[in-house]
C-alpha cells in the first residue's frame, strides 16, 4: 500500500530552497573568505530557510544538513557529531523530562490557580496572575511550549468561566485579552531565567565561545529589572489595548478555590516534585560557587523523579519529542558554531564595521537590536533565530566596538521578549493562537504593541542595568 506523503513537506518550496542554497553553493566565493565557510553557509541558510517558509519541519531539515555537509567534504564526521557531546543539550533533554513530571503531577496548573485565587477579581487582575503564574513556574519548564500547556486549560477554563466564549460572539470579554496575555507572558518569563526556554543555554553557550560568561546567576540578574518593568506594563498596555468587554471578574478567585477544592491536598508526587524542582533551582543557582554541573543538575533532578518512581520508564518511552529536540538542536548548534570557526561571522562582522564606520556607539547599538528584532517577522521559530543570527549580530557589536556583555545579553533577552510579534514567532503561541479567541490579524496588532512595548522597556532599562552590573 502507497503510504500518504507527510503534509508537513512541501515539495515546491523544498525545491525552490534546494536551488536557492544551490545557487548559493556555485557563486563565487567571496574576497576573504575560505569555500569551506561560504559552502558551509550555504547549507546553513538553506536549511534555516526550509524551516522559515515551511518546505521541512526542522528535524529532517537538520539532519538533511548535517549529512550533506559531512558527504560533501565541508565538515569531517567529528566536527560534524561533536554537537552531540554539549552538556547544554543534557540540560536541556534532562530539564524537559522533568518538565513533564511536573505537568503530569498537577504542580503548576495548582500553583497557577493559587495566584488567580488572590489576583483574579477584575480582568486586570487575572490578566496580572497569568503573567506571575507564569513567572514563578518558569524555572523548571526548560519548553515554553511545555509550559504553555500548563497555562492554557487554567486561561481557558476562566474565560468560560466568565461566560466568555470563542464562537458566540462573547470572545472579546474576557477570553481575548486573557488569550493575548497567555502569549505575552511567555515572550517575558522565558527570558526571566535562564532555564525557562531551551534556546537559552544555547545561547548561553555561543557567548560563552566569545569569552562572555552567562551563568544562571548572571542571566537572572541581567534580565530581572528590565522583565519586572516589562511584567508591571505589559499587562496594563494590553488591557488598554484589547479592551476586554468584563472588567470585574468577582467569580474567578472562587473558580480557582473550587478546583483546588477538587484536586485535593498535595499528593506524594506532588511533594516530591516540588522538593525536586526546588534542589535544582538552589543548585543551578548555587552552581558557580560549587562548582556545579548544570546538567549533572538537571540529570539529578530526572534520577530522583525516577527512582521515587514520580517519573517512570513508560513516561520516558513516551517521549519522541525530547529525542527530536536533542537530535535537531545538536545539529543547529554545530553548524553555527562551525561558521564561526571557519571565519564566517568575522568576515561578516568587518563588512559590518566598515559600513557603520564613524557611527557613534549608541547608533550601532540601537541598530543591532531593532534589526535583530524586527527580522523575527520572518522566522517561526524563536531557535531557528537565535542559531541563524545571534552570533553573528553579537559578532557586529562587538567587532563595532560595543561592550560585549551588553550585546550579548540584550540579544539574549531580545530572543525571548520579541516571540509574541507573531502567531507563529514561537511554537509556544500556538495554542493561543488556535483557541478561537484570537484572530491572527489580532495577534500580529497586539502582538507587535507588546513586542515594541519590551523593546522600548528593555533598552530603556535593560540597557543601563546591564552596564552597571557588568
Amino acid at each position: 500500500m502507497a503510504r500518504t506523503p507527510d503534509p508537513e513537506v512541501r515539495p515546491g518550496r523544498l525545491a525552490a530552497v534546494a536551488l536557492l542554497a544551490a545557487v548559493l553553493w556555485f557563486l563565487p566565493v567571496p574576497a576573504g573568505l575560505a569555500p569551506q565557510a561560504w559552502h558551509l553557509f550555504a547549507l546553513f541558510l538553506g536549511t534555516i530557510a526550509a524551516i522559515l517558509v515551511r518546505a521541512l519541519p526542522i528535524l529532517p531539515a537538520s539532519i538533511a544538513a548535517l549529512a550533506l555537509a559531512v558527504l560533501t567534504k565541508v565538515l569531517e564526521p567529528a566536527q560534524a557529531f561533536s554537537g552531540f557531546a554539549q552538556d547544554f543539550l543534557l540540560l536541556i533533554v534532562a530539564a524537559f523530562l522533568v518538565s513533564r513530571a511536573v505537568i503530569n503531577c498537577g504542580l503548576g496548573r495548582r500553583l497557577a490557580l493559587h495566584i488567580i485565587r488572590r489576583l483574579g477579581r477584575s480582568s486586570l487582575g487575572l490578566g496580572y496572575s497569568v503573567f506571575i503564574a507564569d513567572a514563578l513556574i518558569a524555572p523548571a519548564f526548560p519548553s515554553n511550549t511545555a509550559r504553555s500547556g500548563v497555562l492554557f486549560p487554567v486561561i481557558e477554563g476562566l474565560c468560560e468561566g466568565g461566560g466568555s466564549r470563542p464562537h458566540d460572539g462573547t470572545r472579546h470579554l474576557l477570553g481575548r485579552y486573557l488569550m493575548m496575555s497567555g502569549i505575552a507572558s511567555l515572550s517575558l518569563s522565558s527570558g526571566l531565567w535562564m532555564t525557562a526556554m531551551a534556546t537559552n543555554p544555547a545561547g548561553a553557550a555561543l557567548a560563552g565561545q566569545k569569552g562572555i560568561e552567562v551563568t544562571f546567576v548572571s542571566w537572572t540578574l541581567a534580565a530581572l529589572l528590565p522583565t519586572l518593568a516589562a511584567l508591571l506594563v505589559v499587562p496594563w498596555v494590553l488591557h488598554r489595548s484589547v479592551r476586554p468587554g468584563l472588567t470585574s471578574t468577582p467569580e474567578a478567585p472562587r473558580m480557582a478555590a473550587e478546583a483546588l477544592k477538587a484536586m485535593g491536598p498535595m499528593g506524594r508526587d506532588e511533594w516530591i516534585t516540588a522538593a525536586t524542582f526546588v534542589l535544582m533551582v538552589v543548585l543551578w543557582a548555587l552552581g558557580d560557587f560549587l562548582d556545579l554541573n548544570r546538567a549533572a543538575v538537571a540529570l539529578l533532578g530526572l534520577g530522583v523523579l525516577m527512582v521515587t518512581g514520580v517519573y517512570t520508564l513508560r513516561d520516558l518511552s513516551k517521549e519522541g519529542e525530547a529525542l527530536s529536540v536533542w537530535l535537531w538542536f545538536g545539529i543547529l548548534y554545530t553548524l553555527s558554531t562551525y561558521l564561526n570557526h571557519f571565519g564566517f561571522m568575522t568576515w561578516a562582522a568587518g563588512g559590518f564595521a566598515r559600513m557603520v564606520e564613524g557611527w557613534p556607539a549608541p547608533a550601532v547599538y540601537l541598530a543591532l537590536v531593532l534589526t535583530y528584532v524586527l527580522m523575527h517577522y520572518l522566522f517561526v521559530s524563536q531557535t531557528a533565530h537565535l542559531l541563524a543570527l545571534f552570533e553573528l549580530f553579537l559578532s557586529l557589536g562587538m567587532a563595532a566596538g560595543l561592550p560585549p556583555a551588553l550585546v550579548a545579553y540584550m540579544l539574549l533577552l531580545a530572543t525571548n521578549f520579541f516571540s509574541a510579534i507573531t502567531p507563529q514567532g514561537s511554537s509556544a503561541n500556538v495554542l493561543f493562537a488556535g483557541s478561537g479567541y484570537l484572530t491572527s490579524g489580532e495577534i500580529y496588532a497586539h502582538g507587535g504593541l507588546v513586542t515594541a512595548v519590551n523593546t522600548v522597556l528593555y533598552l530603556a532599562i535593560g540597557t543601563p542595568w546591564i552596564l552597571l552590573l557588568f
